[in-house]
């Protein structure tokens, strides 16, 4: 498929140009699910992105010598793609700087085309398909290690730590929950390790009973979820009242500490395993650490997963912005490209595509209802 690698049409560029100077306002869209089941992870992103505007507000940010104001513009996309593409429309004819999202593979894929066709940097703080950054446009970024990766390491896991042979596999049918699931399934081709069932749901089911009697009747060893929380939460309760015993694993989707009052009493005591895009390790603890603690005493809650790669991805465009003198997405995507950034979740750099370089990946087990984390991969 051949995409268009040209950013910004003339005309879009002297609209972009001068922004900054002539409004004295630097935009930055945001868009996460507001509302919805996963409006707890929507609204930690939302909550994340405003201490980073309110923190460089505060600070104070000057582009080419003029101070400038950021101001967020937040929208609600639903986790739903139609709805995604509506509000990416909308911050477009709000003439926004750039934009920080979506949360969901679902909503950002088809939103970064109406990003792209109008010139728009993109940073998205959660999303992990693939696909995204496959579609090589120019001002797409994500700072998150993609489901690639995610999904080979989990699938090593499984086969060389928990020693898994027969594997069921159920996903949401989301872009994010069949990609990591089939990126899952990828890394199981291998002698011994047999597929015995692989199911799907949706995003919105509550019951999940006739798939997971199917599953029953498989004697799975482990059961791999590609979806959100509000999902495997209650998937683990009815696993628990049909009594399988199966490890449980999935991708960052369903990695929150939310997971365990979701599930209750399914969760069971470290046999629910999970990866989460990104992670530190050593010195960057204590970073990371101070993040949550300010985090914390601004909203009185507790992070729930992508905060802090949210805050990063504010402030590594900013700090593009400030380096390329401009909020022109044409002038500081070059900058933007090039940049490195330490941030509260470690050094920020694209390759080519406008990936991570060099993504962590973090591995957790619950136990105590709690998720207690495993190791740092990178």
């Amino acid at each position: 498929m051949q995409v268009t690698t040209k950013l910004i049409p003339l005309a879009i560029a002297l609209a972009f140009a001068g922004t900054a100077s002539a409004q004295q306002v630097v935009k930055i869209g945001h868009v996460a699910p507001i509302s919805g089941p996963s409006a707890h992870l929507g609204k930690d992103n939302e909550n994340a992105a405003r201490m980073a505007i309110d923190e460089l507000n505060a600070k104070g940010v000057t582009l080419n010598g003029q101070k400038v104001t950021l101001q967020l513009i937040s929208e609600d996309d639903g986790a739903d793609p139609k709805q995604g593409t509506a509000v990416a429309q909308k911050l477009v004819d709000a003439k926004v700087n750039g934009v920080i999202g979506h949360l969901n593979s679902g909503t950002t894929v088809p939103a970064s085309k109406i990003y792209n066709d109008a010139g728009i940097v993109q940073i998205s703080p959660a999303t992990t398909a693939p696909v995204y950054t496959r579609q090589h446009f120019p001002g797409a970024f994500r700072v998150v290690a993609s489901d690639a990766k995610l999904g080979s390491t989990l699938s090593k896991y499984a086969i060389d730590t928990l020693h898994a042979k027969n594997i069921a596999i159920i996903d949401d049918r989301t872009t994010y929950g069949q990609g990591v699931a089939d990126e899952f399934a990828k890394g199981l081709k291998k002698p011994g390790i047999k597929v015995v069932g692989r199911e799907f749901t949706s995003a919105t089911a509550t019951d999940y009973t006739a798939i997971l009697t199917s599953i029953k009747a498989k004697k799975p060893d482990l059961i791999f979820f590609g979806g959100m929380d509000s999902v495997a939460g209650p998937m683990l309760k009815q696993m628990k009242a049909l009594g399988i015993t199966a490890v449980f694993m999935g991708g960052d989707g369903m990695c929150t500490d939310a997971l365990g009052r979701l599930a209750g009493d399914g969760l069971g005591e470290g046999r629910v395993y999970c990866a989460e895009a990104g992670g530190v390790k050593g010195p960057q603890e204590k970073v990371m650490e101070d993040f949550r603690a300010r985090y914390k005493k601004k909203f009185n809650m507790d992070v729930q997963l992508y905060a802090p790669y949210v805050y990063d991805s504010v402030m590594v465009m900013a700090t593009a912005m400030q380096n390329a003198k401009s909020a022109d997405p044409a002038k500081y995507l070059p900058v933007l490209k090039n940049i490195k950034y330490e941030g509260v979740t470690g050094t920020i750099q694209f390759d080519a595509n406008g990936d991570i370089k060099d993504g962590a990946l973090t591995l957790f087990t619950y136990k105590g209802g709690k998720r207690t984390k495993l190791d740092v991969i990178r």
